[in-house]
């Protein structure tokens, strides 16, 4: 087999197939309006000033559509768009290659930029700043420092823990820093019609608000259960996706009419049957569940919160009422109608 064959890549790798879906004007990205017309307004405004954007940042749980705001800013921009992330700037050599090897306008996308080293975050800040980068040339005391001058640049970062971010580094994205909110059912139907559309698929509407409702008002998740119940749908040699279809994959998913996974019951379960309840802190509720305490308040609590299954307290977690409703598990004796409200 020739090399040119191994690098062929699968018509329905997910990749392809997320790139696919990825909205490539304002009209096709469904969803958080606010931030869409602040943006527009942004974008607009530099243009008639012939200047690149301001710094933004996006922060928000993951899967809302960060990337895919600063696809579409490069876009209206008509702007080259370099992309990154913050774990792979190890060293302020990395950083000083990307920022001087941008062209007037370029813009430049860090991804989880919370996980970026804070010495090169430093480096950062001049660079945002006055558009200067200084490099140290040598070392000891025949060490010296170059300061070079960078071209006009807009940078883009986007962050699932915008609390660990440095307040230095926050204050510095004078774009605006800009919250992405989960979306409501209706968005979400409109989000997975469009996906379908654009995948061919020929869906019912009972099964598009079956997918809508449970994926967690995330439309990457949202798009992901399309396509699992477009191979259950092909499998069963149907032409059409139907509410059987939708029904069957989301079972075999072990996903229920909330839109918890099992990892998501499986944490309810430890804290109410293992700590009765709460209050627990994150990391003993990480250590009896055998998962990262980083992984459950990035992935898990965002939509636990939005449920109002658990509440966040200064002595720990806890789990509401309904939370035990959903389980069907019962309050304990003498315990109050609801936990948390």
């Amino acid at each position: 087999m020739s090399s040119t064959e191994n690098n062929i890549v699968p018509t329905g790798f997910s990749s392809t197939l997320d790139v696919t879906l990825r909205p490539q004007t304002w009209d096709e990205y469904i969803g958080q309006e606010q931030i869409k017309n602040t943006l527009r307004i942004l974008i607009q405004a530099a243009a008639t000033r012939s200047e690149p954007i301001e710094h933004v940042l996006f922060y928000g749980p993951p899967g809302l559509g960060k990337t895919t705001l600063a696809y579409l800013i490069a876009r209206e921009m008509h702007a080259q768009m370099k992309i990154t992330s913050g774990p792979a700037i190890e060293r302020v050599g990395d950083l000083a290659s990307l920022l001087t090897n941008l062209s007037p306008g370029d813009i430049l996308f860090i991804d989880e930029i919370h996980r970026m080293n804070k010495l090169v975050e430093e480096v950062l800040y001049p660079a945002m700043e006055s558009r200067t980068i200084d490099i140290i040339i040598g070392k000891g005391p025949s060490a010296r420092t170059i300061q070079l001058d960078l071209p006009p640049f807009t940078l883009l970062a986007a962050t699932t823990r915008a609390g660990l971010l440095s307040s230095p580094l926050r204050s510095r994205f004078s774009g605006g820093a800009y919250r992405l909110s989960f979306y409501d059912v209706k968005e979400i139907e409109r989000i997975v019609r469009r996906s379908a559309r654009v995948l061919n698929i020929v869906i019912d509407d009972d099964a598009i608000i079956l997918i809508a409702a449970r994926s967690r008002r995330t439309p990457r998740i949202a798009n992901q259960l399309l396509k699992r119940c477009r191979d259950v749908a092909t499998v069963s040699g149907s032409q059409r996706i139907g509410t059987e279809d939708a029904q069957k994959a989301l079972t075999l998913l072990d996903i229920d009419e909330q839109g918890l996974n099992a990892e998501d019951r499986r944490l309810l379960e430890a804290l109410i049957v293992k700590f009765r309840g709460g209050p627990v802190g994150v990391s003993t509720l990480a250590a009896a569940i055998s998962e990262d305490a980083s992984t459950i308040e990035e992935l898990y609590e965002p939509y636990l919160l939005q449920l109002g299954f658990i509440e966040r307290t200064p002595r720990g977690r806890l789990a509401t009422a309904h939370a035990y409703a959903h389980l069907g598990i019962g309050l304990p004796e003498g315990q109050p109608p609801l936990i948390a409200s």
